[in-house]
């Protein structure tokens, strides 16, 4: 056979040619991403008057993104040190980032991180976090099969079975009460197979911002430790939620308590607003320190071919303002302050419904606890509202309340009004999905 000539070969490609099909043509237009595409919508509307609150970001009472004052200063102090470099980190992470990180999760006082029986991973924020945690059952853990709560955020079930773990849900929220099932709760978990992996949202439950009592937290403990269940819990906002970073991590303690163990993924993006800068950590409670050594090896070999080693600005940054006593109290501050706009977002919904006759209860929205409110709205009341008033939130009823503004009250509360008047499917009938 004669050779080719290189032209030759270059027009023989199946990829070559200006009206040749690509490779690719068989792809089909992927959907929107259901949260996400959400603001991507909002952004195309005109309207004046339109309001996202579906975004999962804290926005000032001026609707805009907040940086805090703490982070500046962190960043200006890194940005000073001219002793700095951008080499890279070690597959683990940041060490310090990943010390102060346990710290603020377990405690200062916690047996386990005295005793070496923690290993602490960084990790692309609380998302990454899960990933790294899912690979690493599915590998190692003898029961690959993890149960998470029913409804949850949209990406658990994604994350989790693309991480290679088989997923099961439990009940967790009544739509009825528009409160916890603790009763289908315990019935789930106590029916599921022994050694079985359970997802909990430390606090802050999203999407419906539906937490357990401590009572029922221990109850929880309880159940889960007589059945040998694994404890996994995603920490997307501690002290985002009451303000107070011990009582927003009091579930995790619970747990990996008497020599308990437990994987906690932990984010930065929401109780820090370094959404952006992706800082988070893995988190893993071993019965020794042998163990959470050899733990610690195994997630190496996960981290490594995944994306080889994490960032090093945003670890920078929280690790500067966790182990500073002035930044850390000055960041409490600013933490309370977000967490007390958003509870004031809530009364200010709740006053404005209750002031509209807007039919049924709707004190679950003071109730709640956390960045959303689960309204008990249905698909067809959010399309009526995002249509007739130009309210952008997720299909589910989800409304983000850290990204509602006084300004927008009014006019969220005269859609839901509108929404729940208006058409002939009550509220109330709303079954969660």
């Amino acid at each position: 056979m004669d050779s080719l000539h290189p032209n030759d070969a270059i027009l023989a490609s199946p990829t070559s040619g200006l009206h040749a099909d690509s490779v690719f043509a068989h792809l089909h237009r992927a959907p929107e991403d259901p949260i996400l595409g959400v603001t991507v919508a909002y952004n195309k509307d005109p309207s004046p008057v339109k309001v996202n609150v579906g975004v999962g970001s804290y926005r000032t009472d001026e609707g805009k993104p907040l940086v805090l004052n703490v982070v500046r200063q962190a960043e200006q102090k890194l940005v000073n040190d001219r002793s700095r470099v951008k080499e890279y980190l070690p597959i683990v992470g940041l060490a310090e980032f990943n010390k102060l990180s346990a710290k603020l999760l377990l405690g200062a006082d916690s047996p386990a991180i005295r005793e070496n029986r923690v290993t602490t991973v960084q990790c692309l924020s609380g998302t990454g976090s899960l990933r790294v945690g899912g690979e690493f059952l599915a590998r190692h853990y003898h029961q690959p099969t993890i149960y998470i709560p029913q409804p949850t955020w949209g990406y658990h079930p994604k994350v989790l079975a693309g991480a290679g773990l088989s997923v099961k849900t439990y009940r967790y929220y009544d739509p009825a009460t528009r409160g916890l099932n603790f009763q289908g709760l315990l019935e789930d978990l106590g029916s599921a197979p022994s050694g079985a992996i359970v997802l909990l949202h430390a606090c802050a439950h999203n999407p419906t911002g539906v937490d357990p009592t401590i009572q029922q937290w221990d109850q929880i403990r309880q159940l889960m430790r007589s059945k040998e269940l694994l404890p996994f819990f995603d920490n997307a906002y501690q002290g985002f939620a009451s303000g107070d970073l011990d009582a927003d991590a009091e579930s995790v303690r619970m747990f990996a308590a008497n020599g308990g163990e437990c994987l906690v993924a932990q984010s930065y993006a929401k109780n820090m607003g370094l959404y952006g800068e992706r800082v988070g950590a893995l988190s893993i409670v071993c019965k020794t320190a042998d163990v959470a050594s050899r733990v610690e090896s195994q997630l190496k070999l996960v981290i490594r071919p995944m994306y080889s080693v994490p960032p090093i600005h945003g670890a920078s940054i929280a690790a500067t303002i966790l182990k500073d006593r002035d930044m850390y109290n000055e960041w409490t501050i600013e933490l309370k302050a977000m967490a007390d706009r958003i509870i004031s977002m809530r009364q200010q919904l709740f006053d404005a419904l209750r002031a509209r006759g807007t039919p049924g209860d709707w004190s679950h929205v003071i109730k709640q606890i956390g960045m959303f409110t689960f309204t008990g709205l249905n698909s067809e009341q959010v399309a009526f509202m995002t249509r007739e008033y130009h309210i952008y939130m997720t299909s589910d009823g989800r409304i983000s309340m850290a990204s509602l503004t006084s300004k927008a009250v009014p006019h969220l509360a005269d859609a839901i009004h509108a929404a729940v008047t208006m058409l002939s499917e009550s509220v109330t009938s709303r079954v969660s999905s």
